[in-house]
């Protein structure tokens, strides 16, 4: 490696370093609110370092990284949402009686996994981004042990999934391995493309990468205990999961895709197309029988992700950039639902049933209001992001022709709207017993939540300014 490959990863390591430091301050004095700091600014550094880099583009790093506008945008959007994490943990961790400067030093590992993985061309810094991923959330998941029995059950229960999407991505590789005798993304792509058809190795070798990457998104049928996992999970740890974990394991998938050549095979393409359709009808029907909000969210982001994955089908610039603007409009959206449920919750009980929303309005005004943006933006509704989300993918698709994919698409997201206005209504109902109206106006929590509100209605109403970069960092 020359020092412009150095150059060229600061992101990466100035999260790496940021980890490394503040171990060792944990071993020599514990201070949370220093911790707390210490991974914001790694985080902030990150992204800065990502949208202003300092080296020439594109460029190859050991051959396992490529540095390009695809990889530093999806750098920055995976340290933006770590960053935001970090922010609101630090409040809803404060109360409770847990040593809380590890946590912060998981966060730092989970978000570089997530990054290499949008950096990977290589299957070695594949599968090493994703294990150092999902190694990272299994302790955050667990983390809690003193202060939440289901935590360490939903540890437990996503060390499980996750071994199990490790072990069909290895196996997957090897059997591409052995068809191609290469592990580049781009090499195994120039190799299908002169066999000019897919072996039945090579078939069953992708199905089970794309196996494996389906309980990495929780895609129907790969959703088991999904649910069980951001329930038991501390609000702020969901909030990762749904975000960090998923974009970063998005991001790779599109890479890989597109330079593995894997639109020219139709069987691969039936596949995710099943994969999708069964995601946002069973995300959104399995959401309709939920009264706990945190689980109504988690099927929810499985529903979702089959709409992400309409456009990811679509293929082409098109396809990537509504990908990419959909999962940007996600990003905010779900980090603010999930953020409200933290802000809300108090030593050792999270808000998490649906009665524990009833009368928000009249006790917590501005958390309500902030909350029903967040859940009209994932129904669709206009003048949010999600609307404008869904409205790109939509375009995608016809431009792709996926019909029954929009069709599909159109149907479950009107199931959904039943679920969020459940929530929205509960929150207005009229309060049987009239409390104090709290105004916590300059929380640093509340900034967090003000800022990701600002960002919901500003991608809802001019979204041109965020397409125009992904268009010139992405999609090309």
């Amino acid at each position: 490696m020359t020092i412009q490959d150095f150059r060229n990863i600061l992101p990466l390591l100035i999260i790496a370093a940021a980890s490394v430091l503040l171990l060792v301050l944990i071993a020599a004095r514990r201070n949370h609110r220093l911790a707390c700091w210490l991974a914001g600014l790694a985080l902030a550094g990150a992204f800065a370092t990502s949208l202003f880099p300092s080296g020439t583009m594109p460029q190859a790093v050991g051959g396992l990284l490529a540095i390009d506008g695809f990889s530093l945008f999806y750098s920055a959007l995976l340290s933006a949402a770590g960053l935001v994490v970090v922010l609101l943990s630090y409040p809803y961790l404060q109360p409770l009686r847990e040593q809380m400067e590890e946590y912060y030093v998981l966060i730092l590992l989970a978000v570089l996994g997530a990054v290499i993985l949008a950096a990977s061309r290589h299957f070695a810094s594949f599968f090493l981004g994703l294990e150092l991923l999902s190694a990272s959330l299994y302790a955050l998941i667990g983390y809690l042990v003193k202060s939440r029995d289901r935590s360490v059950e939903a540890g437990v229960k996503y060390l499980i999934l996750a071994a199990a999407s490790a072990a069909f991505l290895l196996f997957g590789m090897a059997l591409v391995y052995f068809e191609t005798g290469v592990l580049g993304f781009s090499d195994i792509g120039v190799h299908l493309a002169q066999a000019g058809a897919l072996s039945p190795l090579a078939i069953a070798g992708f199905g089970l990468i794309i196996v494996g990457i389906g309980f990495k998104l929780a895609l129907v049928p790969f959703h088991m205990w999904a649910a069980d996992v951001y329930e038991g999970a501390p609000a702020p740890v969901s909030a990762l999961v749904a975000t960090v974990s998923k974009g970063g394991v998005v991001a790779l998938l599109l890479r890989f895709y597109n330079e593995a050549g894997g639109y020219q095979f139709p069987s691969l393409t039936l596949l995710f197309a099943l994969f999708a359709a069964a995601s946002m009808l069973g995300g959104n029907l399995l959401a309709l029988l939920q009264d706990n909000v945190k689980r109504i969210l988690a099927y929810s982001s499985i529903a979702h992700l089959g709409y992400l994955a309409v456009a990811f089908l679509a293929g082409g610039k098109m396809g990537a950039g509504a990908a990419t603007f959909y999962l940007v409009a996600y990003f905010v959206t779900i980090l603010g639902a999930f953020g409200i449920v933290a802000h809300l919750s108090s030593g050792e009980e999270e808000a998490e049933r649906v009665s524990d929303y009833r009368a928000l309005f009249w006790r917590r005004p501005w958390a309500a209001a902030a909350f029903t943006a967040m859940l009209l933006s994932l129904a669709g509704i206009p003048l949010t992001a999600g609307f404008m989300g869904k409205f790109y993918i939509a375009a995608a698709g016809v431009e792709g022709g996926l019909w029954a994919l929009l069709f599909i698409l159109v149907a479950s997201s009107v199931i959904g709207l039943y679920y969020y206005l459940r929530i929205v209504v509960a929150m207005f109902s009229q309060a049987e017993e009239q409390k104090p109206v709290k105004l916590r106006l300059f929380s640093g929590a509340g900034l967090i939540l003000a800022l990701l509100v600002v960002a919901l209605v500003w991608l809802g109403i001019s979204p041109q300014a965020m397409m125009g970069w992904i268009n010139q960092w992405v999609a090309g």
